[in-house]
């Protein structure tokens, strides 16, 4: 989910993304076509596991958009409308990061995978035998409509799964290469504004922590 301001191999490079953001990006793109995999074969327990591990990771994200690096904070890259119209004609600034555009689409696939992901802890099967982890709150007829809407929602985070892809491809067609600095971490620098902040380490630890402790509590039916 990066966006570098140049896809430029020449001149000095900067920390952009750091071990985290790039973890987390990269397990939920593993993780999306496992869990779409896992349900089309009937194998719900990888399913749900795959699920909860999204959920964990989503939870890290937004908790690391607080307390993250400067370039994965949502106040940095989450910009207004007259932004994102600045950049969408060619005029506006570019930083370190996630562009304006990008920035929002990030947020919108963070949004939609919080809504798949909440909508299938409270889906039943159609024998009712195998239900998310929350369905024992809905009646069967409720959960059953509740699963129903959990598959056509998969197909508004495919769309946004496109988008992003083809972004990257325009973006490449124009040589910037968005894709490098997601697995290395490096960007060039840009040609104005201060480079990154990177988070220290020792933020990793706490935050992980916490999303894994709700991811658990969710998978137990929120039950220590």
């Amino acid at each position: 989910m990066g966006q570098s301001p140049s896809g430029d191999l020449t001149g000095p490079r900067v920390r952009v993304w750091d071990l985290p953001t790039r973890l987390v990006h990269w397990s939920i793109a593993a993780l999306v076509p496992f869990s779409w995999w896992s349900a089309h074969a009937g194998h719900l327990p990888w399913h749900r596991l795959s699920g909860y591990t999204i959920l964990g990771l989503v939870v890290f994200r937004l908790i690391w958009g607080v307390a993250g690096s400067s370039s994965a904070r949502f106040t940095r890259f989450l910009r207004g409308p007259a932004s994102v119209i600045a950049y969408v004609r060619g005029g506006g600034e570019r930083l370190m990061g996630h562009n304006p555009l990008g920035g929002w689409s990030v947020a919108a696939m963070l949004g939609a995978l919080l809504l798949q992901i909440g909508l299938g802890l409270f889906c039943v099967d159609e024998d009712g035998f195998e239900g998310g982890p929350l369905s024992k709150f809905l009646d069967f007829d409720t959960a059953r409509a509740v699963a129903k809407i959990h598959h056509l929602t998969f197909y508004l985070l495919l769309a946004l799964i496109v988008l992003h892809m083809g972004a990257i491809a325009f973006h490449g067609l124009r040589g910037r290469n968005l894709t490098g600095p997601m697995i290395t971490g490096e960007a060039p620098a840009a040609p104005s504004g201060p480079a990154p902040r990177i988070a220290p380490a020792w933020r990793i630890a706490p935050a992980a922590l916490a999303a894994a402790a709700l991811a658990w509590l969710v998978a137990h039916g929120l039950r220590w």
